[in-house]
């Protein structure tokens, strides 16, 4: 039988079927074909329960205490974590068993619902426990019955907030690797869509969202900072910037700047303390608008620094300030009634933004003008005849401490520039405070580490307490570091994802919770929330360290005559 002549449009049916099929099977592992439809789509049994099982552990305390509407934040961006994880974890396993993806029963959905609600009341019951002990260690009471309504509402918002964000993405690369589909290869088409989808979030999430944050940020702040604190004052006497004869115009210092020199104890008050009489203390500083760019701010500085008579006391510090230009007042005050107001501080204004904001958006710009301020002091400074110079010191919290770091090389630069310092909750990624702790002496830990015997750095985390190693000599140059265990600021790392820390690896610190422990994913999202301090943490914990620079300054000053009756007497000034 002679076999049938198969003409060309049959032929080009057959092959259109075959590439019909090759495409069903090239996107049969990716679930149903993609629509235009924006319908929302059940979660699959393996994201759900790893969601459930991973979302639970983000109910073990964490470093501060977390109000209910936060816990909720928290265990919706791990839960949406775990989803992902639970989602990867079933497609890879049916890659590699050559499987498709089978319909869960209706049993299957039901062992859900039970056995993970009661892995959920049961983690929520230990987590509300866990909480009130974190609370008793910071001495806090506990939080009202009607807040806990409030856990359902973040964590429910978060995690479908982020697996909206998910599937919206991925809706981007099915659409684009379909339409590829035809023109290149399969293979090239899910490649090329992957990468668009990929760049797409990279650059709608380090670019357009917070790009658009920070500006709106820094021009809210900028308004901001056009107003007066309710107790800062335009200067009037010489000693301080904004002043009579100030080259610094009072309305160019920024709202922090006019807090700084609007403020702080007369020359009548530090007698009331001391007992004898006292000048009035001198501060200088310049706000962003004060001059065009960091080094004319930090010259201007330091000019009306001079004009005021700021180097001719006996004690001159220079600070630097948070992102906002912001200087604790407890800080200034403590050093100026410690010497006698026989001192002078300098600081300058670098951003708008405030520090939770500055620390991942002005690094570069802190790092600037902590070196800017301190060069241009140590000029001045150095113009003096030996015997007529002030002691210089150095000071910064948070940030600030990060901008004054970047004006020294090591301990030795520290030692022969200054006469001491003071540092307070010091961010991670400080590079002289990582040095110091990375090599640290064998035996200490990483909460009060120990660098070279003490010889010219030291910590401490009770600062009523003389500082380790206190059998040790500390002569010359004291420069002191305040570190509190609970403080997110100083124990914050990208590192926490994968890696468990030293300071959760070594016995807790006084008001860390033994039930602490490091898990990958969860504890790096809790210390992120907990760098927002959602609680007012009293001194002594968290970020708070106002009260204790009255014993921080006596240790690095060692004003003469000091007692504990006096430091106890300055802490209730700083307190009133």
């Amino acid at each position: 039988m002679m076999p049938a002549v198969i003409g060309p449009a049959v032929r080009r049916s057959r092959r259109a079927e075959r590439g019909t099929d090759r495409r069903a099977a090239r996107w049969s592992g990716y679930g149903p074909p993609v629509t235009t439809s924006w319908g929302w789509r059940p979660c699959t049994l393996p994201g759900a329960w790893t969601a459930l099982v991973i979302g639970c552990l983000s109910f073990t305390p964490s470093l501060l205490p977390r109000p209910a509407l936060f816990q909720g934040v928290a265990f919706g961006l791990t839960a949406a974590l775990g989803y992902a994880l639970g989602v990867t974890g079933a497609w890879v396993w049916r890659a590699l068993a050559e499987r498709p993806a089978r319909r869960p029963t209706p049993r299957s959905w039901r062992r859900l619902v039970i056995g993970g609600g009661l892995l959920l009341v049961v983690s929520y019951g230990l987590g509300l426990w866990w909480q009130s002990t974190v609370r008793g260690l910071f001495g806090l009471p506990g939080e009202a019955v009607l807040g806990h309504l409030l856990f359902p509402v973040g964590a429910v918002l978060v995690f479908v907030g982020l697996l909206a964000a998910a599937r919206g993405v991925r809706w981007v690369f099915r659409r684009l690797a379909r339409a590829l589909t035809g023109r290149i290869g399969g293979t090239a088409a899910r490649a090329v869509g992957a990468l668009v989808a990929a760049a797409m979030t990279v650059l709608l999430l380090s670019g357009v969202l917070w790009n658009g944050m920070l500006r709106l940020a820094d021009r809210s702040f900028a308004a901001l900072d056009a107003t007066t604190g309710a107790t800062a004052s335009r200067p009037t006497t010489p000693e301080r910037s904004g002043g009579p004869g100030s080259r610094v115009p009072w309305d160019s210092l920024g709202m922090q700047g006019r807090n700084f020199v609007g403020r702080g104890p007369t020359a009548d008050e530090i007698a009331a303390f001391t007992g004898a009489s006292a000048p009035t203390p001198v501060r200088a500083y310049a706000g962003v608008d004060s001059a065009a760019d960091v080094e004319d701010r930090a010259r201007l500085a330091v000019e009306d620094l001079e004009r005021a008579g700021g180097f001719d006391r006996g004690y001159l510090l220079v600070a630097g300030t948070t992102g906002t230009g912001w200087v604790d007042p407890g800080a200034l005050t403590a050093f100026e009634y410690e010497t006698g107001g026989d001192s002078a501080a300098v600081a300058i204004q670098y951003s708008h933004l405030p520090s939770a904001l500055s620390l991942m958006a002005d690094q570069d710009r802190a790092r600037i003008a902590g070196r800017a301020l301190f060069d241009a002091v140590s000029e001045r400074w150095l113009a003096r005849p030996a015997d007529d110079r002030p002691r210089l010191f150095v000071f910064g919290e948070s940030l600030g401490s990060f901008s004054l770091e970047a004006a020294f090389s090591g301990e030795r630069d520290l030692h022969n520039r200054t006469a001491g310092g003071l540092f307070a909750g010091p961010p991670n990624f400080n590079v002289l405070y990582r040095e110091f702790t990375d090599h640290r002496d064998a035996g200490s830990p990483e909460i009060s580490p120990v660098f070279r015997d003490g010889r010219t750095v030291r910590f401490s985390d009770l600062p009523s307490a003389p500082a380790a190693p206190a059998d040790r000599p500390w002569p010359d140059s004291r420069v002191l570091y305040l570190l509190h265990p609970s403080d997110p600021i100083t124990w914050w790392s990208p590192e926490l994802l994968w890696r468990r820390p030293d300071w959760l690896a070594e016995p807790r610190g006084r008001d860390v919770s033994d039930a602490m422990v490091w898990i990958p994913l969860v504890t790096f999202w809790q210390v992120t929330l907990d760098l927002a301090e959602f609680v007012e943490t009293p001194d002594g914990h968290g970020h708070t360290f106002t009260r204790e620079y009255v014993d921080g300054w006596a240790q690095v000053l060692q004003p003469p005559g000091w007692t504990a009756a006096r430091a106890e007497q300055l802490r209730k000034l700083l307190s009133d």
